[in-house]
């Protein structure tokens, strides 16, 4: 099965889930209402957005000059970069690694970066134990799941799901307090830390002038897997570059308040190399990998260049009306909801993932929200116009806009018919996609070219 007809054959098996959608109502009612608290800090947000989105272009239009101060400065703070061009570059430098350190088992924090390249499913099939930290990523991961949403994994359970899931897996006695959930985790989680050997991270940006990256988080568990480890990994897209460790004033209250509603997030770390000898905690070793993955190919089209300005805060998943029905997990992909069904086919492969581009209703909401004002419907419309131009569309579907431009360019063609014909067809076209849920769209007996020359004649008279 294609991704498309997954994608198709999920998407209308959510949408009319209510379970799914009562809870998803919930938990995003919760966000609505924090992000507008939230951004009460600003005295000028649309300002805030202006600046934050200058501030990332520039940092995407001269990228190749700050990975390069970048690793320039993070090398001599005893770090190691290390540049992969694609998912197995990146996993094939990560398992030389744990070859060389004899690394059994790993504690993560939450990154998005890793489960683009399938680092958790390639290190399992490698013998490694694997274990989540951030508590939403740890709920998906002992359900068997993927991350439903970019900053909120576990979006998709409700709190019963989790205490039947707690009771299943971990042998507790069911409760829905939770504290009591978030105790019996810790607990769980505390003697992984002290016995893996290396910590991997993802970072939410990268600082080039003072060769960092900066880690966002609310749990403690990304300080809790650079502390114990010995050796740190961070997996880095490419696009999370910032011009300055001075622009964090601006991006981390507007990741927080878009992300979360949060003022600020509780935990804001800032890491430029490994333990030096006068600091008590850190690896002994830190290595950066820095991954492309297909985002050059954004880089180098100039027009969708901005889906790189992405700061991963989630706010158009929230605000889409799209997203809100289907679903994270229909997606099928590392990144969903408009921003992902932007960067995903441009970054996998068009061909195959082009569908996500059309799975908008180009409302424009997430455009609204976006609070590096990346421009996502009319990037979506691009993405589109991609797909017709280098002929990635079905035969059928060329065959069905050929007819209908053809029919409406003459009146005539499209009077001949009867109405009682048009039905017939737009019955067989339609039964099973738009009739599948709706009542079958019908033509009028008249239309309204025919109703119109009646009116004309009729005052003639």
């Amino acid at each position: 099965m294609s991704h498309a007809d997954k994608f198709l054959k999920q998407a209308d098996q959510k949408a009319f889930d209510l379970k799914h959608r009562d809870t998803i109502r919930f938990n995003m009612g919760r966000y609505n209402a924090a992000v507008s608290v939230g951004k009460q800090i600003y005295s000028n947000n649309e300002l805030a957005r202006q600046r934050a989105s200058y501030i990332k272009t520039q940092a995407i239009e001269n990228l190749d000059k700050y990975l390069l101060e970048f690793e320039s400065n993070f090398t001599k703070n005893g770090g190691k970069v290390i540049w992969a061009r694609d998912k197995k570059e990146a996993l094939d430098e990560i398992w030389k690694i744990f070859e060389a350190n004899k690394a059994k088992s790993v504690v993560k924090s939450k990154t998005m970066v890793s489960e683009e390249i399938g680092l958790n499913e390639f290190l399992e099939h490698k013998g490694v134990e694997t274990v989540e930290t951030d508590l939403g990523e740890y709920i998906v991961q002992l359900a068997g799941e993927k991350p439903y949403h970019i900053v909120t994994p576990a979006m998709h359970k409700s709190r019963q799901d989790i205490a039947k899931l707690f009771t299943e897996k971990l042998k507790i006695p069911y409760t829905e307090d939770p504290q009591e959930l978030t105790l019996t985790a810790r607990k769980l989680l505390r003697n992984k830390y002290l016995q893996a050997k290396i910590g991997i991270t993802g970072a939410n940006f990268i600082l080039p002038d003072i060769g960092g990256i900066a880690v966002t988080e609310n749990e403690g568990n990304a300080r809790m897997s650079t502390s114990f480890p010995k050796i740190q990994i961070s997996i880095v897209g490419i696009e999370k570059m910032l011009t300055s460790f001075n622009d964090l004033d601006l991006f981390w209250p507007l990741l927080a308040t878009s992300g979360t509603g949060q003022q600020v997030t509780v935990y804001n770390s800032i890491m430029t190399g490994p333990r030096k000898s006068n600091e008590i905690d850190g690896p002994e070793e830190m290595y950066v990998i820095l991954l492309d993955n297909g985002r050059t190919n954004l880089l180098a089209d100039p027009e969708k260049r901005q889906a790189l300005n992405c700061i991963r805060c989630g706010a158009c998943l929230n605000a889409c009306p799209v997203y809100k029905n289907i679903g994270g997990h229909t997606y099928n992909t590392a990144y969903s909801g408009p921003i992902g069904s932007v960067i995903t086919p441009q970054m996998q492969g068009l061909d195959e993932f082009k569908h996500m581009s059309y799975s908008s209703s180009l409302c424009g909401a997430c455009t609204s929200v976006c609070p590096v004002k990346i421009d996502i419907h009319n990037l979506l419309l691009l993405n589109r116009k991609q797909a017709v131009d280098e002929k990635l569309v079905p035969t059928s579907e060329k065959i069905a806009f050929g007819l209908w431009k053809n029919g409406v360019l003459k009146r005539s063609k499209l009077n001949f018919a009867p109405s009682g014909l048009k039905n017939i067809v737009i019955a067989s076209l339609f039964r099973q996609s738009w009739g599948k849920r709706r009542g079958m769209m019908k033509a009028a007996p008249k239309s309204f070219n025919e109703l119109w020359q009646e009116r004309r004649e009729g005052g003639k008279k």
